[in-house]
């Protein structure tokens, strides 16, 4: 295990916030998903992001945006979240998020620099556990690595709600009841460790999808779907094992956690790096769930360094 370097080579710069990245729906894996789009540079490398539970491909924007003079970046909506459609089936498990990311890498001809946060992580060890030949770099933020110990927001109601077979109708009766605004703040809570990073532009915007989410009738499915596979995978015994497929990745991996994360405990960073063969750590104080939301800047720097070595280790071999 190696500590994260940021990089200081410059990120993309704009007069402005960016706003949402545009999308555009994709069939794939027997349904159909939405993808934003974050276009490179003339020497960019492709890049794929895959957001965390409840999240959306929204959650990439100002760290895709930085890096978008490196990166030519898809950020996918996963079956049932943010604008894509239902999963076939209604099957949320994560070996279809897992199918899915691996059908998108292949739609791009791949590899691709794959980076995922929370269930996102956890798919994208699972992805380049299956399928090396994809992944050119792996970067993990929160990653949802099993931990048999629970977080401490699991005493937060509907965790335990959603792991009951049927639950979605209730938990949907349940956010009826709440306004678009109050569910986003809510799960901002969740993610950050400081309320006060979260902009206004950003704060309307979650909140706008928040709205348009709410009207699509596979929502609540989708979350108690993948919420319930997502612990069950805690428990795959033998070499399915999530830590036993991290153990075996061999390719240059940035972890990325925040020392406040309230729901995947930042103790399992040090763990992750341990145990994967070519890892970097970078550990972000008074960040939460999501740094590359929180602290989009150093989150980016990380990877840029990454992809910097990344880089300058695939000329050498070609000069071997």
């Amino acid at each position: 295990m190696r500590t994260a370097t940021l990089s200081e080579a410059p990120l993309h710069s704009a007069d402005e916030p960016p706003v949402r990245w545009p999308g555009r729906r994709v069939p794939l894996n027997g349904g159909v998903i939405y993808v934003r789009s974050t276009p490179g540079g003339p020497d960019s490398e492709p890049a794929l992001y895959v957001h965390g539970l409840g999240g959306a491909s929204t959650n990439w924007t100002d760290y895709a945006g930085l890096l978008s003079d490196r990166l030519d970046g898809q950020a996918l909506d996963l079956f049932g979240f943010g604008r894509s459609g239902p999963a076939p089936r209604s099957d949320y498990s994560i070996e279809v998020h897992v199918r899915t990311v691996i059908a998108a890498i292949e739609g791009r001809g791949g590899p691709v620099h794959l980076i995922g946060n929370s269930l996102g992580g956890l798919t994208a060890i699972l992805v380049t556990g299956r399928r090396p030949d994809l992944v050119t770099t792996l970067t993990l933020i929160s990653p949802a690595v099993p931990d048999l110990r629970p977080p401490r927001q699991m005493s937060t109601p509907l965790f335990p709600l959603l792991l009951l077979p049927g639950i979605a109708r209730a938990v949907e009766r349940r956010l009826a009841g709440i306004s678009a605004e109050d569910r986003v703040r809510a799960m901002l809570e969740l993610c950050f460790a400081d309320m006060e990073r979260v902009s206004e532009q950003r704060l309307a915007e979650a909140i706008d999808e928040a709205k348009i989410r709410a009207d699509f009738p596979w929502a609540s499915a989708a979350l108690a779907g993948s919420f319930r596979s997502l612990v069950a995978a805690y428990l795959t015994p033998g070499a399915r094992n999530p830590w036993r497929i991290a153990a075996a990745i061999t390719k240059p991996t940035l972890i990325i956690w925040g020392d406040q994360d309230k729901l995947v405990n930042v103790r399992n960073a040090l763990r992750l790096a341990a145990v994967m063969p070519d890892a970097r750590l970078l550990v972000l104080p008074g960040v939460g769930h999501t740094p590359q939301l929180e602290d989009p800047i150093s989150s980016a720097r990380a990877t840029l360094a990454l992809l910097d070595e990344s880089r300058a280790t695939a000329r050498l071999r070609e000069l071997a």
